[in-house]
């Protein structure tokens, strides 16, 4: 017969297991931040950032070091000058002589830049209205080119600019015009406007996702956008010289699927279950993704932790290997050699994890050694980095814009969004002028002139 103060010992120690496994758990989560997670930087605490880009000390005072090479503003080319006058000294500066007018073969040019009073530029049609003989009035057409709103294509283009890629809010985008272009306006005409501007510029942001689905390689990262009091799923198809962002009802696979088409080229991610329908030799797994969850396990105690400092190791020294062939100190025979050592020692550990059975470790690693073939990519093709980091840096200046505004609240605003973001994001790489391209754009929309194009200039 079981002693009943037996029993109940070997409940509370039962219970005492669970408890310690909750509380390990919980501690655990209040330890993640961006640096051992997938937790965006903007959700660590202050102190965590203060910690993050507190510098290590050099030693060294603030500010320019001694022997430093100053930087100079450049002088604006002389044909873009306006007007130009040359000064002579009429004394000398020492005994106070009278001195000649004479032209210094290299005089100190001072520019000054200022800007013009800015007037309003306002065209007024009078469209007239005849009677016929039948009894029916006809009004005047607009001509070609006129818009049917009061905004011509350059202001059209510069609140785009304004809303869409500087971030202002709408209050603010009126107040701007009103104080500095003399251009009183509505917040509706104002957001009228917007929805203009996004038509305009839909066919080339959908010329330019149909290039970026082409590409031999493209990077694919996510993120949330709130639409009124729902959320949808923000992301972001980025190439080296074009970038795309669509905005979804979710982001559950068939959603991804059909955003993305047919299986071409190498796709750059994390490990999301979303993706699971690309062929995994095909795929590259972001490495920042693995090193932050390394990071986790390395903060762990006991097993876990030991496992964890490893795989951090070996993680280190891939990517050490990676930046030496990336700047050419490396062969790239000998990084593959080098690679190979690497992938067999940090998948024996990870196959080492998934034997521990140790709770929120092993079924990680066994989730990573599922995608053992989209580790390693890079090795092989040297187009291809090993980390995600491009989509995510493609995404922050949309997360940025979305702590500001909240997101948006109709379609009409998530359509603006997503295509304004993708025009500026592109032609920046390309380092090309995004208000002419905007100028262009709304041009052509009232059939002013050519439909522009997102894609790379050749030549």
């Amino acid at each position: 017969m079981i002693d009943p103060r037996d029993q109940q010992i070997a409940e509370l120690n039962a219970l005492v297991g669970q408890l310690r496994a909750r509380i390990e758990e919980l501690e655990a989560r209040l330890a993640q931040n961006s640096s051992n997670s997938n937790q965006p930087p903007s959700s660590d605490t202050p102190a965590e950032r203060l910690a993050r880009s507190k510098p290590k000390g050099s030693g060294r005072p603030r500010g320019g070091q001694k022997g430093h090479k100053g930087h100079r503003r450049k002088l604006i080319p002389p044909e873009q000058v306006t007007r130009s006058k040359d000064l002579y000294p009429k004394h000398c500066g020492r005994c106070g002589r009278l001195l000649a007018p004479v032209e210094d073969p290299e005089p100190i040019i001072h520019q000054v830049v200022e800007l013009p009073e800015i007037q309003p530029d306002v065209s007024e049609y009078r469209r007239h209205r005849r009677t016929c003989s039948c009894g029916h009035v006809t009004c005047a057409k607009l001509p070609v080119g006129v818009p049917p709103g009061m905004c011509g294509p350059r202001l059209m283009a510069l609140i785009g600019l304004l809303t869409g890629a500087y971030h202002l809010s709408r209050r603010q985008g009126t107040q701007l015009l009103s104080d500095v272009l003399g251009v009183r306006i509505s917040l509706g005409a104002l957001s009228q406007c917007e929805e203009r501007v996004s038509e305009a510029v839909a066919p080339a942001v959908e010329e330019a996702r149909s290039y970026v689905l082409e590409q031999p390689f493209k990077h694919v990262d996510a993120t949330g956008w709130p639409l009124g009091n729902s959320l949808r799923s923000l992301w972001t198809i980025a190439t080296s010289m074009v970038t795309v962002f669509c905005i979804t009802v979710s982001s559950n696979k068939e959603t991804v699927r059909q955003m993305l088409g047919q299986l071409h080229g190498i796709l750059v991610s994390d490990r999301a279950p979303q993706f699971g329908f690309w062929v995994m030799k095909q795929r590259q797994i972001c490495w920042a993704h693995l090193l932050r969850k390394f990071v986790s396990f390395a903060q762990r105690s006991g097993p876990a932790g030991e496992v964890g400092e490893r795989l951090l190791f070996f993680t280190e020294l891939i990517f050490t290997a990676w930046h030496r062939v990336r700047d050419g100190t490396m062969s790239r025979a000998q990084f593959r050699r080098t690679m190979t050592v690497l992938r067999t020692a940090v998948e024996a550990r990870l196959e080492e994890a998934v034997r521990l059975k140790i709770h929120g470790m092993s079924g990680s690693c066994a989730n990573i050694l599922l995608h053992r073939e989209a580790l390693w990519t890079f090795v092989e093709r040297e187009d291809i980095e090993p980390t995600n980091n491009h989509a995510e840096q493609q995404l922050r200046a949309f997360v940025l814009w979305r702590n500001k505004s909240f997101g948006s609240q109709s379609e009409r605003g998530c359509l603006f969004a997503q295509r304004i973001m993708s025009v500026v994001h592109t032609l920046r790489k390309q380092d090309r002028h995004v208000f002419s391209f905007l100028v262009g754009a709304c041009k052509a929309s009232i059939g002013a002139g050519p439909t522009p194009s997102l894609l790379p200039l050749k030549g």
